[in-house]
């Protein structure tokens, strides 16, 4: 009896330790070490998450307008366990003269996802997502890009922030004589650079291979990604690429020259301009180092002064975007495509069917007016977009901006990658879900795949996603997480997605009612009017930025 008590004793004891070790489950989460210190994660059901890492010092104070600063090492272990701030920014919610809650200039953090129990040697494929938003807003941080359905498919996903508007893209002259041995421009750049080395020199710790990196970005993180195609400290850091409605052509947040060059339809303004245009709206003359001084001591609410581009209604520009400076960013991507001197990695490239409907032409124009813009190509314009005179100038305005700005250039992109003998898969994103057919009246809208692609989808009204969304979903990750091991979409239970070549032209057409399906490019003749327009690329005005 005795021996009897003494074994339930034990049993419930043991019971009592499971029950205090689940209720304080610090002590068996994932303790990593880093070059700069430990850190220790999470564990969600079948993931590890490390959020709000740092990956360089905080930019602030005399290093705002500087490239990335190295960490400081750290003692003891670091808390990984929830999202730092997003980097300042404006618009989205935040009241006159604040930025967004949430975000601050110190911001250079990221956000790891790996699956629980891997070995210290499994060399995992590795994923680095960039955000999109204008390269003014967004974050790393979020519940539709954390990384949990590549985890458990065996990718480790990261996400980051860096740095947007003024503090992420600024020239001033002064800025551009200090420090003479720096990159100067865009410094979100430098971030995102520095973020993919922390990558090259810690992520081996977290069981990944840095010798297996795709990076992956929309928006303004798809324009990111032809950038870090084209701009040579980049080089090595980076092994396939993803670029979703990123563009690929001039015009479009691709790099603003840092001085004058007469001649330049597109940027007619310089980046130094622009920068004294700003100090000026601030009472701050001059550009000389006091100038400098003055504008490195303004709060970062007034530098992010809501997210301006111009000093109020037809006012001066303010903000410049991503600047050409010649160091850093040698040239745009167009200029290396053409020349061949892009990274040379395999790439998937597209965008959606029905992409933002007025950024680019003013909807209170008219199809005569969108059309006379063609020249000469405006017949062949009107036959392709609008062949019976009777579409809604909203529905041909869609499909415009759309190829000019996302399909074409998407399209060029692909046949220089074939040019130079690398591996590129085109797609385009065209289904609408039923719960939102009222908002996406001509085609899939700009990021509708975004949710798709890391399969975290949700409806507005939080009513159940249909089954027919989840496959899609699965497929579409699958295609992602598919490319990142092998530079390959393809794999068992998926529709084919075809080799891109300049004779046969195949994408990828995920139709509007969701139906994966390989076929010749079907807008084909509307991008052959377009490609033909680039030649008037100053007359059809771009008016706003991804």
């Amino acid at each position: 009896m005795e021996r009897l008590l003494k074994t339930l004793a034990i049993i419930m004891l043991g019971s009592i330790i499971n029950t205090i070790l689940a209720n304080n489950p610090k002590d068996e989460f994932p303790i990593i070490k880093t070059q700069a210190g430990t850190v220790r994660g999470l564990i969600e059901g079948e993931v590890e998450i490390f959020k709000g890492i740092p990956y360089a010092a905080p930019p602030i104070g005399e290093f705002r307008w500087r490239p990335p600063q190295p960490v400081k090492p750290w003692d003891g272990i670091f808390e990984a366990n929830k999202y730092a701030s997003n980097c300042a920014q404006g618009g989205w919610g935040a009241a006159a003269g604040t930025i967004q809650d949430g975000s601050s200039e110190d911001c250079l953090y990221l956000n790891l996802w790996r699956p629980v129990n891997i070995r210290p040697d499994a060399k995992l494929p590795v994923m680095v997502w960039i955000h999109g938003g204008a390269f003014v807003g967004g974050s790393g941080a979020g519940p539709v890009t954390s990384g949990e359905a590549f985890a458990k498919q065996g990718v480790i996903l990261m996400t980051f922030n860096y740095r947007l508007g003024r503090l992420g893209h600024f020239a001033f002259p002064a800025l551009t004589k200090e420090h003479p041995d720096e990159h100067k421009g865009s410094y979100a750049f430098m971030d995102m650079i520095a973020a993919l080395q922390w990558v090259h020199d810690n992520i081996a710790a977290f069981g990944g291979d840095p010798g297996n990196v795709t990076i992956f970005g929309q928006s303004a993180g798809g324009v990111a990604v032809h950038s870090l195609l084209t701009i040579p400290d980049a080089r090595g850091l980076f092994h396939k690429a993803i670029s979703q409605s990123g563009g690929g052509r001039d015009g479009v947040l691709t790099g603003r020259p840092i001085r004058k060059v007469n001649g330049d339809a597109l940027y007619p303004v310089s980046a130094e301009a622009i920068g004294v245009n700003f100090a000026r709206k601030h009472g701050i003359e001059g550009t000389d180092e006091a100038a400098l001084a003055k504008l490195r001591a303004l709060s970062v609410e007034q530098i992010v002064a809501g997210g301006q581009e111009n000093d109020g209604e037809g006012g001066l520009r303010i903000y410049s975007g991503p600047i050409l400076d010649g160091k850093l960013v040698t040239e745009t991507a167009e200029s290396a495509y053409n020349a061949g001197r892009q990274a040379k990695v395999p790439l998937i490239i597209g965008s959606c069917s029905g992409e933002v409907g007025s950024a680019f032409v003013n909807l209170n124009d008219t199809k005569e007016a969108l059309f006379s813009s063609f020249g000469e190509l405006q017949e062949e314009a009107k036959s392709v977009y609008d062949p019976d005179g009777n579409k809604e100038f909203a529905e041909v305005v869609t499909k415009f901006n759309t190829d000019w700005v996302w399909a074409e250039p998407a399209r060029f992109t692909a046949r220089a990658f074939v040019g130079n003998q690398k591996p590129v898969y085109v797609y385009q994103f065209g289904y609408v879900p039923e719960s939102m057919k009222n908002w996406m009246r001509y085609g899939a809208g700009h990021g509708a795949e975004i949710g798709f692609v890391f399969n975290n989808l949700t409806n507005r009204d939080g009513s159940p996603v249909a089954n027919k969304d989840l496959e899609l979903a699965k497929t579409m990750n699958a295609y992602w997480v598919n490319f990142a091991k092998t530079g390959n979409p393809n794999g068992e239970g998926l529709p084919d997605w075809p080799l891109y070549d300049t004779q046969k032209e195949e994408i990828l057409d995920v139709e509007l009612e969701g139906n994966a399906i390989a076929k010749p490019e079907p807008r084909k003749e509307r991008l052959d009017v377009i490609e033909k327009a680039f030649k008037f690329r100053d007359r059809i005005q771009n008016r706003g930025g991804i």
